[in-house]
């Protein structure tokens, strides 16, 4: 297992947290396999009852490392990722995530699959595919409208802009926001709570929650990644990318379809 994600079970509680500190936590393939395997254990575990996602009080994740954009394969269902992403969507047990800091990309649109998503008052997220020419992943083309509502969803993903946590609250993509300082803690908190509960009964409960678009969630996620890998390679992405090498704003206007 790669050491930028630690993994650690206690008392029925699986916590996996990011270790990439000094490049903000921005995940590599390494880290997409690592994820996806622990998520995988936890769940056949009979021991784990819950599981928890966590950065530092500074960062969550800054998404996907962007020196991986450059493999067209980034996103295909042959990808680390694309594990990760499976994982997430069929994890069935309580998923938790602790976020503080920057959630960019893969750092907000997993937490659509997290049960509950307790948020720092320094938490700022960010879904900024269109200003790299790509499109969504993760399923968020379907899970962000039935969280935010069409046009609420559709202004973030097309503009691509930041919100705080206080917006995310009121999105209601996380259940509470607290001091960054304490974030971790409480939903370490929240997790030994639920890991008293019996675990037949909160296998069922989600299940239940889940029931009818577990399915539709794993297509959506197969559909976007195909357009995701086909994108990177289109003229749009390649500026965007080119730009970021350069430190310069991206120019789109000669760009067409």
């Amino acid at each position: 297992m790669s050491n930028d994600v630690l993994v650690h079970d206690n008392a029925g509680l699986c916590t996996i947290s990011f270790n990439r500190l000094e490049r903000k936590n921005s995940i590599t393939p390494g880290m997409y396999a690592t994820l996806a395997e622990a998520l995988s254990k936890a769940a056949s575990d009979p021991t784990v009852r819950v599981a928890v996602l966590q950065g530092h009080q500074t960062v969550f994740s800054a998404g996907n490392d962007l020196g991986d954009f450059a493999n067209a394969s980034a996103t295909s269902t042959e990808s680390p990722a694309f594990p990760f992403m499976r994982a997430l969507a069929t994890f069935p047990k309580p998923l938790l995530a602790a976020v503080c800091g920057p959630a960019v990309g893969i750092g907000t649109t997993m937490l659509l699959h997290c049960d509950m998503v307790y948020a720092g008052d320094n938490a700022v997220f960010s879904m900024p595919f269109v200003n790299l020419g790509l499109c969504p992943e993760a399923a968020s083309s379907m899970l962000l409208p039935q969280v935010f509502g069409y046009q609420r969803a559709a202004e973030c993903l097309l503009l691509g802009e930041p919100f705080t946590a206080q917006v995310a609250l009121g999105l209601g993509l996380v259940n509470k926001v607290l001091p960054s300082a304490e974030v971790n803690a409480y939903a370490q908190a929240q997790a030994t709570k639920l890991s008293a509960k019996p675990l037949n009964s909160l296998l069922e409960i989600k299940r239940l929650l889940k029931k009818g678009q577990s399915a539709a969630v794993l297509q959506q996620m197969a559909d976007e990644g195909e357009i995701f890998k086909r994108m990177l390679m289109e003229p749009a992405a390649k500026e965007a990318f080119s730009a970021f090498r350069e430190k310069r704003k991206p120019d789109f206007s000669r760009i067409q379809r």
